[in-house]
């Protein structure tokens, strides 16, 4: 399993027309594969949206893509002047993942936070996170934690629901008394970067 992270940086002003051009046009694309996960920016890098694939294999990504691509309501009719930049990423699903999509994790607002780590370590880090992660989903649920394997590499993702800002710092205080969070992986980490995003009315992650 792989997830392709789609995130575009548009003009301000037009996320609510791309969410609703993309909603339109969806039902013509999941005809082809599933929609795993649409979110817009709320905290953070602003006018961004970012949509998430899943795909068995890089192969099946372009088998479908290629397809969904001679379908004539794929991609939505939007402005081209609506777009600032385009960036895709390949990530692949720490074992401990659950499959994103179909509802399984839900909140009004999602943290997504973003972790550069030194090369070579990932690994390691996916052990310690193993470890970590249980202890922390005694507080809330872990929507996502993945690599890239394309793109900006050594790039670990998390992501976490919460009813809103409130429950979040609440529920972040809570979990930071426990010895096992945050998992110890400093000494492997050289950037963050978090931003708060909300799921469109036609994620399945909402």
């Amino acid at each position: 399993m792989i997830y392709e992270v789609r995130t575009y940086t548009l003009r301000p002003g037009s996320v609510p027309e791309f969410e609703k051009n993309f909603g339109e046009a969806l039902p013509y694309r999941e005809k082809y594969s599933k929609l795993g996960a649409f979110w817009h920016t709320e905290i953070g890098p602003l006018n961004q949206v970012i949509h998430v694939w899943p795909y068995e294999s890089v192969e099946e990504r372009d088998s479908i893509r290629a397809e969904a691509a001679k379908d004539d309501h794929w991609p939505p009719p939007n402005d081209p002047e609506m777009y600032v930049s385009m960036n895709s990423e390949i990530f692949i699903p720490a074992p401990f993942m659950r499959p994103l999509g179909g509802g399984q994790a839900l909140g009004k607002i999602y943290e997504m936070r973003s972790y550069i780590y030194k090369t070579g370590s990932i690994g390691k880090v996916i052990d310690i996170w193993a470890d970590a992660v249980p202890h922390r989903e005694e507080h809330s649920p872990l929507a996502a934690a993945m690599y890239t394997d394309v793109g900006g590499l050594n790039k670990w993702v998390h992501i976490w629901p919460y009813e809103d800002l409130e429950q979040r710092n609440t529920i972040r205080a809570e979990a930071s008394k426990s010895p096992h969070w945050p998992p110890p992986t400093r000494e492997f980490l050289v950037n963050q970067e978090n931003k708060i995003m909300v799921p469109s009315s036609f994620s399945p992650m909402h």
